[in-house]
C-alpha cells in the first residue's frame, strides 16, 4: 500500500514541517481559497488536512478536520488516522517538500561550516532547493517530540 500524501491548507503550516521531518510527502499551500484547494486533490491521492470544518466537509472523504490547535494533538491526531512511523526519516526537505538525496562529504564541502563537516558522517541535498540537512544537534529536540506523538496524549510537556 503507498504511503499517504497530504494537502494542507495556510493553518497548518508547522503540521506540514513536521510530517515532512517524518519523512512524508506533505504539500502546503499558504494562501488559497477553497476552491484553489479543492480543485489541487482532483486527479492524485492526496488528502487534505485543515482546521477549516466547511472545507474538510466540502472535501468529504478526502478531507480531515483537525480539532486541535496546538501542534503535537494535531500530529498525533494525523499519525493515529493514517498509522504513520513517528521514526523520522530523512526523506523529505522540511522546507520545500522536495525529496533529499544521501550525499558524500565532498558534494557539501564549502557549503556547510567546517565544524558540521568534520562532525557528520552522513548529509542529505534537496533535489528541488538545494538545502543541506544532517542529524546536529537540535535531532535530540526533534526525536524527543516524535517520541511524544508516539506515546500519545498526556505523555508530557506540549
Amino acid at each position: 500500500m503507498a504511503e499517504p500524501r497530504f494537502l494542507l491548507d495556510g493553518m497548518l503550516g508547522s503540521l506540514a514541517r513536521w510530517l515532512r521531518i517524518m519523512g512524508y510527502d506533505a504539500l502546503y499551500v499558504r494562501d488559497a481559497s477553497d476552491a484553489d484547494m479543492l480543485a489541487r486533490l482532483v486527479g492524485n491521492d492526496r488528502t487534505l488536512l485543515t482546521r477549516d470544518r466547511q472545507l474538510a466537509d466540502r472535501a468529504g472523504g478526502r478531507g480531515l478536520y483537525l480539532e486541535e490547535g496546538e501542534l503535537e494533538g494535531q500530529l498525533l491526531t494525523v499519525v493515529e488516522r493514517f498509522g504513520l512511523s513517528t521514526e523520522g526519516r530523512m526523506a523529505r526537505c522540511s522546507a520545500c517538500n522536495g525529496e533529499l538525496e544521501a550525499v558524500g562529504k565532498e558534494a557539501v564541502a564549502g557549503l556547510v561550516e567546517a565544524g558540521t563537516l568534520s562532525g557528520h558522517a552522513e548529509f542529505w541535498r534537496c533535489r528541488d532547493c538545494g538545502k543541506i540537512f544532517w542529524q546536529g544537534a537540535h535531532w535530540r529536540t526533534i526525536r524527543d517530540r516524535l517520541q511524544r506523538v508516539s506515546r500519545g496524549p498526556g505523555s508530557g510537556p506540549r
